[in-house]
């Protein structure tokens, strides 16, 4: 289990409307969200406040927001910790995410434009390169703005901020299964994906959308859960 004092909060810009609070916010669920947490990490206000250098106050803010997603939990105790990922949570989650997901890519499909879909090749060109480097934080971010790209461009999407709070809630634990990757994501579904895009396939996009997410985490994710039960 990682310890509070080893923990690695990588920093973000603040920007130049950001509040104090905003960036703190931000901050600690970009490190939740691409893994730099690993799950079971007991957290306090005073340790992150540390790690950050800041003081508890746009901390206790910040922990307030993301517990309410379940990005953090807060037992009785008011002990923090990120959460475990449990076989029937993560059955859970994956399935909202594939429905979701396939949802948004299918809604997003008409106004998807020949220059989005280069700006979404090079963005996969990007992560191809973060596979054979085992950079998995910058996979983790790459493969957010792919997908994020997609569906934004419907200009009518509301499903972003639930998606997103999924990606959350999963990214801890598909930290750790993106080490098993290249094992168990043996077809490139981005490529798959972008053909689809190209011809305007609707079909062949929401597959392609499904088996990404089924073969990136999924079949990983299921591998890593039986193992630690059998440990057990």
């Amino acid at each position: 289990m990682t310890k509070e004092k080893d923990l690695t909060i990588p920093d973000m810009s603040t920007g130049s409307d950001r509040t104090t609070q905003e960036y703190v916010y931000g901050r600690i669920r970009h490190a939740i969200m691409i893994g730099a947490i690993p799950p079971g990490t007991v957290l306090t206000m005073r340790g992150l406040a540390d790690t950050m250098g800041l003081s508890p106050t746009p901390i206790r803010e910040a922990v307030r927001r993301l517990s309410s997603v379940n990005a953090i939990q807060v037992n009785k105790s008011r002990r923090l910790s990120i959460p475990e990922m449990t076989s029937g949570r993560f059955e859970e989650l994956v399935a909202l995410r594939i429905t979701l997901e396939k949802h948004a890519a299918e809604r997003a499909l008409p106004y998807v434009s020949d220059i989005k879909i280069t700006t979404m090749t090079g963005l996969d060109d990007e992560m191809d390169n973060a596979i054979v480097d085992n950079d998995w934080d910058r996979l983790t971010i790459l493969n957010h703005d792919f997908h994020r790209t997609l569906y934004t461009v419907n200009p009518d999407q509301v499903t972003l901020p639930v998606i997103e709070s999924i990606w959350l809630q999963l990214g801890p634990f598909q930290r750790q299964a993106l080490e098993m990757l290249k094992e168990f994501y043996t077809i490139d579904r981005h490529k798959e994906i972008l053909a689809a895009l190209a011809t305007r396939d609707a079909t062949a996009l929401v597959k392609a959308t499904e088996y990404d997410i089924r073969d990136s985490i999924y079949k990983a994710g299921r591998k890593l859960l039986t193992a630690g039960a059998a440990a057990a």
